[in-house]
């Protein structure tokens, strides 16, 4: 007997949505914020960080982004396929949460071109998402 629990698309996509909307929050702004300073990373600083390797790390937590994304998108293409299936609110409102996140993907992803090569739909080569 298996222990997993199989959630409904709709609480599936919400799950998704919500992990790649933190992520992108919590951890690719916060970075994205250092670099656009008007004099980026303090390359003197005491924590010895510079512009360098803030990028890669950068780089890094997109390709998380990127896996998440795709997690994401997963999860509203079973909820497309399974339909409502009696639970029309939270079918709707699953769907208009990942299209808010989708919104912020976007803006973020316009933000991490500016620095980096990374592209915003493309898949990534390996999975790469931790924690």
């Amino acid at each position: 007997m298996s222990n997993l629990t199989t959630h409904p698309p709709d609480i599936c996509l919400i799950l998704r949505a919500h992990a790649e909307q933190l992520w992108l929050t919590a951890r690719v702004l916060p970075v994205l914020r250092q670099l656009e300073r008007p004099h980026g990373i303090d390359a003197s600083s005491p924590e010895g960080e510079d512009t360098g390797a803030a990028l890669a790390y950068l780089e890094v937590l997109w390709l998380d982004a990127r896996v998440r994304a795709l997690e994401a998108d997963a999860a509203l293409e079973d909820l497309l396929r399974h339909g409502a299936a009696g639970e029309e609110i939270l079918y709707e409102k699953a769907r208009r949460y990942h299209a808010a996140v989708r919104r912020l993907r976007d803006a973020v992803c316009a933000r991490v071109a500016a620095f980096t090569a990374a592209g915003c739909h493309e898949t990534p080569t390996h999975e790469h998402a931790g924690s």
